[in-house]
């Protein structure tokens, strides 16, 4: 509804008067404060200001012109600050840290450490609150977005697995980057591009670095050759190069390496050297 105050998110407030502790704002039914540090340097009384709202730690409604890393119905990788009789407290850029209450946590969460949380107004309270438990929450999402397969998307790394890294994909499905499919620096809590690869029964996602078929060939083949032009015509790896030695100079696989180098031959892009690659 328009001319509703929206607690946990951006609200844009008709300022009303100034005081010596800051500006109080025009929140419809009552006067919201803008504390003195965070009004800006110039403002004008009836302008407008965009504003995040949320509650303080005396639960008075208030406003803000910080950004909080998460606003309300959103996923974010948040670092534990605090543990606490009723919970653990988030850092989201705030004064006031964020709760997640023991009960919306699925293993006891340690200070210093990230976790992937929804964030959310708890209907109870009618306060800002953050769960770990981003099952109950994704279920909610299933329909919201279709998947094909090769499909390039936007993928949030947040856990490390058996199996590789847990990801959270265009904000509304989980999918799984696979060892033997990461061939570069993946940091949790870094937003990537990655191509969907399988699309399991229960509608999770199998996630690869590289696009698949021929339009990923074509991305390693173009790799290889601007790492050719970089190096001056001359590329010092061959299909006897260690596996690692391949990843580290151009992060992808000994067997797409050598797939893309067979391409270019064929293509008479390059020949082969001594232990190098040529340029033709």
């Amino acid at each position: 509804m328009e001319n509703e105050l929206k607690i946990g998110e951006y609200n844009r407030l008709r300022i009303v008067k100034e005081v010596p502790f800051g500006l109080y704002l025009d929140g419809y039914e009552d006067e919201i404060l803008l504390p003195l540090q965070y009004v800006p340097e110039s403002y004008e009384i009836d302008g407008y200001i965009d504003v995040f709202i949320y509650r303080d730690s005396e639960d008075r409604i208030i406003a803000t012109t910080l950004k909080p890393l998460a606003t309300i119905n959103q996923f974010a990788f948040l670092e534990v600050k605090q543990v606490t009789p009723i919970g653990v407290f988030l850092e989201w850029g705030l004064m006031k840290d964020l709760l997640v209450p023991f009960g919306q946590q699925w293993e006891k969460m340690s200070v210093g450490k990230s976790y992937l949380v929804y964030v959310y107004l708890d209907p109870q309270t009618d306060r800002i609150v953050a769960s770990a438990r981003i099952d109950k929450f994704l279920s909610l999402l299933d329909e919201v977005e279709e998947f094909t397969i090769g499909q390039k998307v936007q993928a949030l790394p947040f856990e490390y697995t058996n199996l590789g890294i847990k990801c959270l994909v265009n904000n509304c499905k989980l999918g799984q980057l696979f060892k033997n499919e990461i061939f570069t620096n993946v940091k949790l809590g870094e937003l990537i591009d990655v191509y969907i690869d399988n699309i399991r029964e229960d509608g999770k996602l199998d996630l690869r670095i590289e696009p698949i078929g021929i339009q990923r060939m074509d991305s390693q083949r173009e790799k290889i050759m601007e790492a050719i032009n970089q190096q001056g015509g001359t590329l010092n790896l061959h299909d006897k190069s260690p596996a690692e030695e391949i990843y580290e100079q151009l992060g992808m696989s000994k067997k797409d390496f050598k797939k893309a180098v067979g391409g270019l031959y064929k293509s008479k892009l390059i020949t082969l050297g001594d232990n190098c690659i040529i340029k033709l």
